[in-house]
């Protein structure tokens, strides 16, 4: 079996993988992410105790018990670019020797839970819900630089989506765990939700730089392929799905809805959103 390379996989002096600065023994198999760091210690504060810290850039992981079960929470900070080092580094972990640099023979499968905030595009999608995405639109360009499979409606609806917008190259759509849709889903609207590389101009807002897409709300208010309506956006989900088919772990994402882009509102108590999507994870996972 070929070792992977000291530049493919760095490892840090004290055996620990770069980014992360984790080691195997510091992470639970179950694993809740999300994207701002000061939302780890609103999730810890939860546990019984907390018996592990690190703080490496924007990644923040704290790991405990929570009602006797071992749980990791781990910041990524916004963005695909950021959750394509967490996910290849978390997989790393499990299914990689870090000592002899070759892959595991026996394959651990991770069950990660995204608490994510999102804007919703649709009118009936309103302040205050929680959106589980049953599948992911990713309109960043990271997945097409590995190689993953799309099923038959997958690859229509990113046909009809790219020619919807007449974007210049195809997006990605990738389906959540089965087994974790169905763990969330009577606690939970299901969605699809459309992943963007960028908070303001890939999102449709405008400030001083004029856009390319100005009415891009609008339309993806109006896309559907059949039954399929994109319901929110955001800035993780698709990387995070399209990841997790290509490595093999369970992924769900779910999204605390602070905006809704077609009324233009915004919430007045964003905490308590998030806040209550953290309990139904807890008491779920």
């Amino acid at each position: 079996m070929s070792k992977i390379s000291e530049t493919d996989l760095i490892i840090n002096p004290d055996g620990s993988v770069y980014h992360l600065n984790l080691k195997p023994e510091h992470v639970s198999e179950k694993i809740i992410t999300v994207g701002d760091p000061s939302r780890v210690h609103r999730i810890s504060s939860h546990f019984d105790n907390v018996d592990f810290e690190m703080n490496k850039r924007e990644f923040i992981t704290h790991t405990g018990m929570y009602k006797g079960k071992r749980l990791t929470v781990i910041s990524t900070g916004m963005g695909t670019d950021n959750v394509e080092i967490l996910m290849n580094e978390l997989d790393a972990l499990f299914n990689i020797d870090l000592k002899t640099r070759e892959i595991k023979k026996e394959h651990t499968t991770l069950r990660i839970v995204r608490v994510g905030t999102s804007g919703s595009i649709q009118e009936d999608i309103r302040l205050g819900s929680h959106v589980m995405s049953e599948y992911g639109i990713g309109m960043d360009p990271m997945m097409h630089f590995y190689q993953f499979e799309m099923g038959e409606f997958e690859k229509g609806v990113a046909t009809a989506l790219q020619e919807s917008l007449d974007f210049p190259y195809s997006p990605y759509i990738i389906r959540g765990s089965d087994e974790l849709i169905e763990l969330f889903k009577d606690v939970t609207i299901a969605g699809n939700t459309l992943t963007c590389h960028g908070f303001y101009g890939p999102q449709g807002r405008t400030l001083r730089i004029p856009i390319r897409y100005p009415d891009l709300i609008e339309k993806l208010n109006y896309f559907h392929h059949n039954d399929f309506w994109i319901t929110n956006m955001e800035m993780e989900t698709a990387g995070y799905y399209g990841l997790a088919r290509a490595l093999g772990h369970e992924m769900i994402s779910l999204n605390a809805i602070l905006a809704n882009r077609v009324k233009n509102r915004f919430s007045k108590d964003p905490n308590k959103v998030i806040d209550s999507l953290i309990v139904k994870v807890l008491d779920r996972i």
